[in-house]
């Protein structure tokens, strides 16, 4: 964390100061789980959902915090605050006052935050310290502890940012204050929360009209929406992304093997070749999306191709592959929204082409699509038999099934259903686990690298 005095942080929150020297520095971030408390670092006892943060600020200090911030005074040096998450969040706008060396950038969009942000960061690392957001610290807690972990050394904050409601991603910026903007796609994800694509891209754009006068705008050119936000705005640099001929940074001369894409990066400095180990098609607008804003830093072209034919994804249940002899598993249980759906089957369906077997996509249900649940899920369906997909096993939900032509569907209402269907895969084939986190699909999956390796030992002996 930037250094700071504890009379400059009570100052910043209007705490209450009890058992502190004032001018004790802090140098070290806080942790929001007692768990996690170590030597040097501070305690916010935020509210959760089921408990009270206060009841384990104790526990914390035991444990090596220095102090903690509550609501309420404990039993050992504290900041007493009326709200821990308003103060956690003054703290954060803080550290990003005092932080004029480090670029902030935020990075939005319906799908590809996740990828988008540690392909940055691969390539970030290489000009100097950057902060990457730990898993999906996108909201208004995550942000605020992710500031907080730059120090005076930091040079990139890389801030990912999601949002539930319209406001949630104009709240962030207020926050973080970035001087780049990234919105990667309007999709349809969360769209039953938001009621339209209108609605969603409003929200998404939020990052792109908080932006300061002399920011920069990196926008994908894979939706309605995203290619015309900030339009009206002479005082942003625009940077359009995709593989249109017209996009500042694009793709040319895209190839799928191995379910991997190779193409040409290609910017207004020239040309180079990238070979990402990535899998699936869709990683190429996450890794146009990365190029862009590194191009927008003037980051080498060379060292940006080089870097993204180098990342791997660190993200546990994202299009997770296992090759296990004859087979081949996509765990991809993390989350689904139809585009990610879609992405993943045309994956399924390559590999597949390129093995000879069967493929076998294992679906759950996609949450948060309001009144287009029916529709949107039914159209996977139909993309599954377009595609040419082979089965689709349905887990706990009938939302899939459509009339096909070559499709065969398998509705199972749960988990061990679905695995006793899965006992007619045969070596050569390719399988597919997705579905939205609150399935448990990730259960699943397991259970099927299991058959599958069983299987393949089975036949090797």
């Amino acid at each position: 964390m930037i250094a700071l005095t504890i009379k400059e942080i009570a100052d910043a929150l209007g705490a209450r100061m009890i058992g502190l020297e004032p001018q004790s520095t802090i140098t070290q971030y806080p942790v929001i789980d007692s768990r996690d408390a170590t030597g040097d670092c501070f305690f916010v006892a935020l509210p959760g959902e089921h408990s009270d943060g206060n009841d384990f600020a104790e526990a914390a200090l035991a444990a090596g915090a220095r102090f903690a911030i509550t609501t309420r005074e404990i039993n050992g040096p504290c900041l007493v605050v009326t709200d821990a998450l308003i103060a956690l969040q003054a703290l954060a706008q803080l550290a990003r006052a005092k932080s004029s060396d480090c670029v902030f950038i935020g990075i939005t969009g319906s799908q590809g935050k996740t990828t988008t942000k540690e392909l940055l960061g691969h390539i970030l690392m290489t000009q100097g310290e950057t902060v990457v957001p730990a898993g999906s610290f996108n909201n208004e807690i995550g942000v605020p502890l992710t500031i907080l972990r730059c120090t005076d050394k930091t040079k990139f904050c890389i801030l990912e940012m999601g949002a539930r409601h319209k406001g949630d991603i104009a709240a962030l910026c207020e926050i973080a204050q970035p001087t780049i903007g990234a919105v990667l796609v309007v999709g349809n994800a969360h769209l039953g929360e938001f009621g339209s694509r209108e609605m969603i891209a409003q929200t998404k754009g939020e990052l792109i009209d908080s932006l300061p006068s002399g920011a920069t705008a990196v926008l994908g050119a894979y939706d309605e929406y995203t290619p015309l936000m900030g339009q009206s705005r002479s005082d942003l640099s625009r940077v359009i992304f995709g593989e249109k001929s017209l996009c500042k940074v694009r793709a040319a001369d895209v190839e799928i093997r191995e379910g991997r894409a190779h193409f040409d990066l290609v910017t207004t400095s020239g040309r180079a070749a990238v070979s990402l180990r990535l899998l699936g098609a869709h990683q190429v607008a996450n890794a146009l999306a990365a190029a862009a804003i590194s191009t927008a830093l003037h980051v080498p072209i060379e060292t940006i191709a080089a870097t993204l034919s180098t990342a791997e994804s660190t993200s546990k249940w994202r299009m997770e592959l296992h090759d296990v002899g004859d087979y081949i598993l996509i765990n991809d249980s993390y989350n689904a929204n139809p585009e990610s759906m879609a992405a993943a089957l045309r994956t399924l369906a390559l590999f597949a082409q390129e093995r000879g077997g069967s493929s076998w996509a294992f679906l759950g249900k996609m949450h948060e699509l309001g009144g287009l649940e029916r529709e949107s899920h039914q159209e996977i369906g139909r993309l599954a038999d377009r595609l040419g997909i082979d089965h689709l096993v349905a887990v706990g939900t009938d939302l899939y099934t459509v009339t096909c032509e070559e499709l065969t569907i398998h509705e199972c209402p749960d988990s061990q259903a679905a695995m006793e269907i899965a006992m007619n895969i045969q070596a050569g084939d390719s399988l597919l686990v997705k579905a939205s986190r609150a399935e448990g699909l990730d259960k699943l999956s397991q259970q099927l690298l299991e058959l599958i390796t069983l299987r393949d030992t089975g036949e090797q002996a």
